[in-house]
């Protein structure tokens, strides 16, 4: 007789839960999210730290090719959202079987996603860095860094959308425990492989991403490996090893506006850096310093966006789109008083935090700059991140498509270009682009969450 399968994990809101009730439902969901990207953006400063030591053109070429990673990386964000939103209404309608299915077709897509686009990238590095127009040193940093990262972007895809079936079931602490074995991979490697540790060759800038490929296999290995467990709340099954292309269709049909909405994002990343590039090497150094040191304060947002998609689309299985809604602007609530309170203590601390990565004044100042400006961001990237999620949780991921082309395009890079190319404005003026983009964003999605629409979404 089979083993019975254990529970899935549902969050319960009632109509009648207090505002207490339903925090802690959505804290629950969410400080396993926040500590898993917390630990992924602290190995991120760390190794921040180690190529700071290698120069300004280490910093700058490690910095491009990271900016065309994520843009690979959109692939992971569509399957990402089609595989969360769809376990999580199985999971609030009790179908486990479907939930189960749904991810180990997300499984297959995602190895071959991954394949045919790492292969490409990696031939074709040098004239993709070259749209950055970077001078020669950074080019063959980026070079180096994208082909030796490529060879891990297969498994990355992999082990992102296991722990998005498992979130989207209400397993958060899995994702979070092989993820905080991927970072101390991620770190030894890097260390011994950067600066030539246990005999080995100092490898540089393509050490740093030997070492996050090399992390990200063994990710892809574990989530697989948990999978397996009696213990798992979604388990892989020889039953279904066959591709179903009906579900791989429906798990892109929803996901497929959130890919393109990031590929969107990358593009107009890019196009946005294009721009403070006129400024020197300085500035291209300076903003990838200071992403990375703001990407901690923007933890709460990410996690709560996480728990955001998880609850509305499981409340939306159950049949409580009430209840989806609620959570939802409680989650967004959280967010923005956490976020708003790191923008603070960022803003004042500034300076002190960016000469902690290089020793270069001309930088320090550049990031300084943008910092200051990312930190008053703070809450309206809280709106932006919570209220998306909300809404790729519900199947609704074209409205966020929206956004991104009028906010992202149309004020970022529209008041940017005019500060730079038209008007002669100093950096800070470019930077100070992106505040516009999030207001609109924010106050986009604000509106689409009241309006309900999302709630009679079909997926």
């Amino acid at each position: 007789m089979p083993a019975k399968p254990p529970p899935l994990s549902m969050a319960i809101i009632s109509p009648s839960a207090t505002r207490l009730d339903l925090m802690r439902v959505i804290w629950s969901l969410a400080w396993p999210a926040i500590m898993s990207f917390g630990l992924e953006s602290l190995v991120g400063l760390i190794d921040a730290l180690m190529v700071g030591r290698l120069g300004a053109t280490a910093v700058a070429g490690v910095g491009v090719g990271t900016q065309i990673l994520h843009t690979v990386s959109v692939l992971n964000m569509a399957l990402s959202t089609g595989t969360v939103a769809l376990v999580a209404r199985h999971v609030g309608a009790n179908q486990h079987a479907e939930a189960e299915a749904t991810l180990q077709q997300s499984i297959y897509v995602a190895l071959l996603v991954g394949v045919a686009i790492a292969v490409p990238v990696a031939i074709w590095a040098s004239p993709l860095v070259a749209i950055f127009q970077v001078d020669a040193g950074v080019r063959e940093a980026g070079v180096a860094f994208i082909r030796a990262i490529m060879l891990g972007v297969p498994a990355m895809a992999v082990f992102v959308v296991i722990a998005s079936g498992l979130r989207g079931a209400g397993d958060m602490r899995t994702p979070l425990l092989i993820g905080a074995l991927i970072n101390v991979v991620n770190v030894a490697f890097a260390y011994v492989l950067i600066f030539g540790k246990l005999g080995l060759p100092a490898l540089g800038v393509r050490g740093a991403a030997l070492a996050s490929a090399i992390a990200f296999t063994v990710g892809a290995l574990l989530g697989l490996a948990a999978l397996l467990r009696p213990s798992s709340v979604l388990r892989l099954h020889r039953g279904r090893l066959a591709p179903d292309l009906a579900i791989g269709r429906r798990i892109l049909a929803v996901g497929s506006p959130t890919g393109l909405e990031q590929l969107l994002m990358q593009v107009g990343f890019l196009l946005y850096l294009g721009i403070a590039a006129h400024y020197g090497t300085s500035a291209i150094a300076a903003y990838f310093i200071g992403v990375r040191i703001l990407a901690l304060s923007f933890l709460p947002g990410f996690g709560f966006g996480v728990a955001a998609s998880t609850i509305v689309g499981q409340q939306l299985g159950a049949g409580q789109p009430e209840s989806a809604a609620r959570s939802a602007w409680e989650a967004n609530r959280l967010a923005v008083v956490l976020m708003s309170g790191a923008g603070i203590l960022i803003f004042v601390f500034a300076e002190r935090i960016a000469e902690l990565f290089i020793d270069d004044a001309a930088v320090v100042r550049d990031a300084v700059s943008f910092m200051h400006v990312l930190a008053v961001a703070q809450p309206l990237m809280a709106a932006d991140s919570t209220l998306g999620g909300a809404l790729r949780g519900a199947g609704d991921t074209r409205f966020p498509l929206i956004t991104v082309i009028v906010g992202f395009y149309g004020a970022r890079l529209g008041c940017a270009w005019v500060a730079a190319q038209i008007l002669g404005l100093s950096l800070f003026w470019v930077w100070a682009a992106l505040l516009g983009d999030y207001v609109v964003r924010a106050v986009l999605k604000g509106w689409r969450l009241s309006s309900g629409r999302w709630q009679r979404i079909q997926i």
